[in-house]
């Protein structure tokens, strides 16, 4: 037999030893002559035969307790016995419960309370009936304070005009249920929350979040003892990595993990306390533990929680901000270093590992389970396709699971451009290569190098990318984008820059969290609206405006990704932001060389050209590459519209002179008269 089939015989056999138990003490307490009795009885027996019964009632009353007493010796104890211990049950509030689940469980003991009490209305437990049946009564129970109440072990069923003595008694489903051996959370509670488990149980964590579970679980044995053990306040921005260390904690001292969401609790002081009361009971009647999930709005709510809960209590914060009567434990906790990334890539890819596992710990920033099921994945998908590159699925599934966080606050740019597709003064080109080849070697200088252990700040790599509309700006973050493999963000200013004092920073803050673990290319487009030059203080929105400025410099140094600012109006940025910056690639109007260049490659290679296209008169056309993008798919359009559906130079030169128009600049008229010839 097993321990668990071992426990549950010897726990039926209390449970039904102790309604026995509580029977017979009805039995004695009926009255005492009954009408038969005071006819000569049943087949005339009598008092006497009473006064017999009796006797046989407390011999086997004295048996009960023996065996009780026995069973409740065993190792775990009873479930009655446990919850009378952990509880705090005196002796007469734990006959008072039993009494309650007799009722429950022995269809004759309702009768026997209608008896005892002398009332056929009555057929229920009372305060009034216990006080009379149990020996040391005590008055306490009654108590709000008390167990039996303050758990809300029994339901009173109190009318207006009833006293409470005399009202009905009923012992809570949940309790009832527990006693019988049936262990499970509350049904109130179950709307309310939502168990972790781990997909891997017998996983070791990573060594970095091992130590923090270490220290954690160090410090709680320390606290044993104390009335009340500290809670932990876990901080950092990866919920699964804090989620993996609380279970390993819990574990460690035989408790599950039980998710809160506090926006699923209500404030109401009724509702609210009655949560508390009922996560204390079944906290101490299951091996529980409980992890809160808050943000700043839900601030009082949590410190209300926090001083109102007893055991273990994890908090998911991301700042240091969850303040409470109840000491705190706090630590940061982050997703596995890069080295263990590597190496857990290299674990879940098996033999199929090769050098994937350097590429990927290098860019991206993953948690254990989320390594794990890539890897999962993409090998079940390449098992499927035995044909498909290994390399390529696995980066675009990373590319795809890192992307998640990010589309709040920045829109993704499909990046199609090319190098061939740039044209630029061989300066610029250059700066944009060397650019690219810093973020793709950038984690070999830094650590394998070790210019990480002698740097502490300004490892971020940004680029300042300014010039006129038009000149590129947008195609050449395109172009590092695709050499990269790697998603280019642009940055919704009107989404991150909050009126209200304090939100923009929280915004950046969520941005350059979630840009983080991808190693996204962020690109600020018309940054001079949001880096703006630091003003004298005036009054204090001045002094929150230079604080959301310095907060950026700040994050742009520490970002491990690259970040692109584009501006038209370089001369407005901050100096000490446009200092900080480790590139700042002018993009100058394109000559006549480059204007050529760019309309020779702004067709695709299905567009149907007319003959005889003139580049060079083209290029004598005063307009920027984007301008020039314009006017080639307006032309396009217009062609479409034609019979013979070719792109020619009237179309073009017809295209441009709109073009011109809606710049509100003047066009040299010298420039258009091949067209007004044509038309003629």
């Amino acid at each position: 037999m097993s321990a668990q089939l071992d426990w549950n015989a010897i726990n039926e056999r209390h449970l039904a030893s102790a309604v026995k138990w509580a029977r017979l003490r009805l039995q004695q307490l009926a009255p005492a002559e009954t009408d038969h009795e005071k006819k000569g009885g049943l087949f005339g027996r009598g008092k006497d035969a009473r006064a017999t019964t009796n006797d046989a009632v407390n011999l086997e009353l004295g048996e009960l307790r023996q065996d009780l007493d026995k069973l409740e010796k065993n190792t775990p104890p009873p479930a009655l016995r446990h919850l009378a211990d952990v509880l705090g049950l005196s002796a007469f509030e734990r006959n008072v419960l039993i009494l309650c689940a007799a009722v429950e469980l022995d269809t004759r003991v309702a009768a026997l309370c209608a008896q005892a009490q002398d009332n056929p209305n009555k057929p229920y437990p009372t305060f009034a009936l216990a006080f009379a049946l149990f020996d040391d009564p005590d008055w306490n129970a009654l108590a709000p304070h008390r167990p039996l109440r303050y758990w809300r072990l029994l339901e009173i069923n109190q009318t207006a005009t009833q006293p409470l003595t005399a009202s009905a008694l009923t012992i809570d489903e949940r309790i009832l249920n527990y006693l019988k051996g049936l262990d499970y959370l509350d049904d109130r509670l179950l709307p309310l929350m939502d168990p972790i488990i781990a997909a891997a149980p017998d996983a070791p964590l990573p060594p970095s979040q091992q130590q923090v579970a270490d220290y954690l679980i160090q410090q709680i044995h320390a606290a044993n003892g104390k009335a009340r053990i500290p809670f932990a306040e876990l901080l950092g921005a990866d919920p699964a990595s804090k989620q993996a260390v609380a279970m390993k904690v819990a574990a460690a001292f035989g408790l599950s993990l039980q998710l809160l969401g506090l926006h699923n609790l209500r404030a109401q002081s009724g509702d609210f306390e009655s949560f508390c009361r009922l996560w204390q009971r079944e906290s101490l009647l299951m091996p529980l533990a409980l992890y809160v999930r808050a943000d700043a709005a839900e601030k009082q709510l949590l410190q209300r929680l926090l001083e109102r809960s007893g055991g273990m209590v994890f908090v998911d914060s991301n700042d240091a901000n969850a303040e409470a009567l109840r000491t705190r434990i706090s630590v940061d906790v982050g997703k596995p270093l890069p080295e263990e990334q590597r190496q857990l890539w290299t674990d879940a890819l098996a033999e199929q590992a090769g050098d994937m596992p350097q590429c990927l710990s290098e860019q991206f920033s993953f948690n254990q389970d989320q390594i794990k099921r890539l890897a999962a994945t993409v090998l079940t998908g390449a098992s499927a396709e035995p044909g498909k590159p290994l390399r390529d699925d696995l980066w675009q599934a990373c590319r795809i699971a890192a992307r998640a966080g990010m589309e709040q606050l920045a829109s993704r740019i499909d990046a199609k451009a090319d190098w061939e597709q740039l044209v630029l003064p061989p300066e610029q080109i250059a700066l944009l290569r060397q650019i690219t080849g810093q973020v793709a070697s950038r984690n070999r200088v830094y650590d394998a190098w070790g210019f990480r252990e002698r740097m502490n700040r300004g490892m971020g790599i940004s680029a300042l990318f300014a010039g006129e509309s038009g000149t590129g700006k947008t195609m050449a973050a395109e172009v590092i984008a695709n050499a990269l493999q790697l998603d280019l963000f642009r940055i919704d200013l009107s989404a991150v820059v909050n009126k209200y004092i304090g939100e923009t920073e929280k915004n950046l803050r969520k941005l350059f969290d979630a840009a983080e673990d991808s190693g996204a290319i962020l690109f600020f487009d018309e940054a001079d609206a949001l880096f703006g030059k630091r003003s004298e203080v005036k009054d204090s929105h001045d002094r929150y405006a230079n604080i959301e400025i310095n907060y950026l410099l700040q994050r742009m140094e520490a970002y491990r990704g690259l970040a692109i600012l584009a501006t038209n109006m370089k001369n407005t940025l901050d100096k000490a932001f446009v200092r900080r910056l480790r590139f700042i690639v002018d993009f100058p109007f394109p000559g006549v060389e480059e204007r050529k260049q760019i309309w020779q490659k702004v067709f695709p290679p299905a567009a149907p050209l007319g003959p005889a296209l003139d580049y060079q008169r083209l290029a004598a056309l005063n307009l920027t590459g984007g301008n020039i993008h314009n006017v080639a798919l307006n032309a396009a359009f217009l062609a479409a519209q034609q019979e013979n559906g070719r792109i020619t130079m009237p179309l073009l030169l017809n295209a441009a002179r709109n073009e011109f128009k809606k710049l509100d600049r003047p066009a040299k008229e010298s420039e258009f008269r091949w067209l007004d010839a044509q038309e003629a």
